[in-house]
């Protein structure tokens, strides 16, 4: 049986060793494994940064998503980001991803001070647009645009 957790201290290496394998699978990018470990340690130093959330099955971390936040003067509320989000290959297209956000949407509407969900996908990446789409989020009101230092 698949549970959803907030991540603890004790999934940081195992959340590192994710977005490792994702920038390498996603973007062809070799990431250093120690600057990844920092920078999830950070999320955990300051809760302010934002969350993880873990997706385990008999004590297997199969996935994780990590949630930054927006504050959003039209709303008066706080926008959820969903980065980060990782599931191993053995385990797609199962489900865990539909898990976690079923999680985090009960706790957005029980939640008056956030005011919804964002996430950003590569345009090229249909599959998981398929899946986003599936759960009822819409990608057609705003393109992404950025400056990365």
């Amino acid at each position: 049986m698949i549970v959803i957790l907030k991540a603890e201290e004790k999934d940081i290496q195992v959340i590192a060793d994710f977005q490792v394998a994702m920038a390498s699978e996603t973007e062809g990018i070799d990431l250093n494994p120690e600057t990844v470990f920092r920078g999830v340690s950070s999320v955990f130093a300051d809760p302010t940064k934002g969350f993880y959330l873990v997706a385990k099955e008999d004590g297997r971390t199969l996935g994780s998503l990590m949630i930054t936040y927006e504050w959003s003067d039209w709303r008066v509320r706080t926008v959820w980001w969903i980065q980060s989000l990782y599931v191993i290959p053995e385990n797609r297209r199962q489900g865990i991803f539909k898990q976690m956000y079923a999680w985090l949407l009960q706790k957005v509407n029980r939640d008056d001070s956030v005011g919804g969900i964002r996430l950003y996908v590569d345009h090229t990446n249909l599959k998981a647009q398929k899946v986003y789409e599936s759960l009822g989020m819409d990608g057609n009101h705003y393109r992404f645009y950025e400056f990365m230092k």
